[in-house]
Parts: structure tokens; sequence; C-alpha cells
């Protein structure tokens, strides 16, 4: 079975000759056209990892069920490769060569591309941004790199990967949550979502706090975003309780005291309603001496 899977693959492309592996390096070359669109078998001893290879974890376990998968069925989807020289530069695709490696594969079905370095850098990263498998904090590094090294606007770079620039911006701002909250998203420990909520304090100490009020507590991402904000602005002090409800007799004198001084009187009752203070208004001096002229 697994010889008749490396068949079919080989009969998706050819073998590369030792002449071509040498000869063949530009768009131009002759025999160029044995690569361009098809797929061909590379030899793994041939492969060289990308040198600016924007996946930098490599989860080992994940790699080992990948080997196995890759034992059973094969590689369902080619590599991306560069020619550099003799050599094959992995473009995209460095987890299933390292998988192929483990699985105890000679050779594995590639694309192969002849793009100059930057080309090379932004075919990688673009085609990055678009699996699944990345997490929210790989993501972000790459988002940052084809800002920093290929020198794309934020506008540029929304076109390019069709994502909404707030999500590019939400996405970049994770890169400034500290190495633990940011290996704590890598492993899967908490989530993007999480990682959003800690980044909106400003200050590192009440991120820390979130942050281990959210491992020790288990906070799902709602309640994590509530936790955040009772950080950023911590209660009042306790409101006043609402005044009582004055009792009739109390409406009674309030009314009465009202009619004879004519002006505004609120009676305003504490503790158990037997206390309180009688509060008059009044809009200026002259009505100020009207009311005490009456109670003289």
């Amino acid at each position: 079975m697994k010889d008749k899977k490396r068949v079919m693959g080989r009969g998706l492309g050819a073998i590369l000759s030792a002449e071509s592996k040498a000869s063949v390096n530009s768009a131009t070359d002759e025999g160029a056209d044995t690569f361009v669109g098809n797929i061909v078998e590379v030899a793994l001893e041939d492969i060289i990892p990308n040198a600016t290879q924007p996946r930098t974890y490599f989860d080992e376990k994940s790699l080992n069920e990948l080997a196995k998968s890759i034992e059973n069925l094969g590689i369902i989807q080619p590599i991306t490769l560069r020619k550099d020289g003799d050599k094959f530069e992995i473009i995209s695709g460095e987890r299933r060569f390292r998988a192929s490696k483990i699985a105890g594969l000679a050779t594995i079905p590639a694309y192969i591309r002849l793009v100059n370095d930057q080309e090379l850098l932004e075919m990688a990263l673009v085609e990055n941004i678009q699996r699944e498998d990345l997490d929210a904090i790989e993501v972000a590094l790459t988002y940052q790199r084809l800002l920093d090294e290929i020198g794309m606007t934020q506008e540029n770079l929304s076109q390019r990967v069709g994502k909404d620039r707030s999500t590019i911006t939400n996405s970049i701002r994770l890169l400034r949550l500290s190495p633990d909250v940011q290996n704590a998203i890598r492993s899967g420990e908490i989530t993007a979502g999480h990682g959003r909520a800690i980044i909106s304090l400003e200050n590192e100490e009440l991120q820390k706090v979130l942050f281990d009020l959210i491992i020790k507590e288990k906070l799902n991402v709602r309640q994590t975003e509530q936790a955040s904000l009772s950080l950023k602005a911590p209660k009042a002090p306790t409101e006043k309780k609402a005044k009582a409800e004055l009792s009739n007799h109390y409406k009674r004198y309030q009314k009465t005291i009202s009619d004879i001084l004519e002006t505004k009187v609120e009676i305003k009752t504490t503790g158990n309603g037997k206390k309180g203070k009688i509060v008059l208004d009044f809009k200026n001096e002259d009505e100020l001496e009207y009311i005490l002229s009456h109670i003289k």
C-alpha cells in the first residue's frame, strides 16, 4: 500500500534529474517549464529550511500525529520550494517536511517556485496567514513581519490577505502581551479572546492579575471581559441608600410648612425615621428674608 501511494505521487510529476537540479535556477533557464505548474518529487536530503520561516513553533505531539497520517495516507498537499542552486529552500510546508522525515520518507512531492528573496518571503507569509492550524500569536507575528519586512501598509495588507484592518490591528496588539501570556495563547491554555481582554488593561500589573485570575478561576472570555472592566474601573464607594419613603404624616407636615412659608420644603428622615431635617429652598436673598420673616 505504501509503495502504491508513492507511485501515485510520482505519477503527478517526476523525480528531479541531477542535471535539472544543477542547471535550472531562474524562470528564464531552459527546462524551467519542468518545474512551473508541476508537482515533482524532491529528495528530503536536498531540502533546506527557509531562514526566514515565519513558523517558529512546532508541537512535537502534533508532528508525530502528522507523521503517522503521512505513513498511512502519504502527502496529500505538496510543499512549496524555492530553487537555490542544487538545493531547495522551503517556502511553505516545513511542518509537512519535518513530519515526512519522522515518517521515514526519502522524497516528498513539491511545487517548485523560481522567485527572488523578497517574493519568497511575501509568498511564505501570506500563505502562512491562510493556514487554519496557526495559533493567534503566529498569525500576529506574520502580520507584523509583512508590515516590517515587506513594507506593506495595513491597508495593503488588508487587501492582500482579505482581512479587515481592525482584525489585523487587534491581532498585532497581542504581541504587546507578556511572554507568559503569549505562551499561554500558543499552548492553547487561553484563547486570543482572553488575550484581547488582558491587553485592554494598560497597567502591566493589572494584566498579570487578570491572567492569574483566568487561570485560577478558569474564566471564559465573557467573564474575562467583565473582570477586565472591573479592574479598569473599580467600584465607586457605595452610593447612599435611596432615601426612605416619607410616611404620610411627614408628607402632611412638609405640605403645611411649605404652605406657610410659601416655598419648597423637603423633610429628610434618617435611621429609623424618627430623626431628620427640614430643607428650605430659596432663590435669592429676598426670598430668604421673606422666609425668615414668617418664622419670626
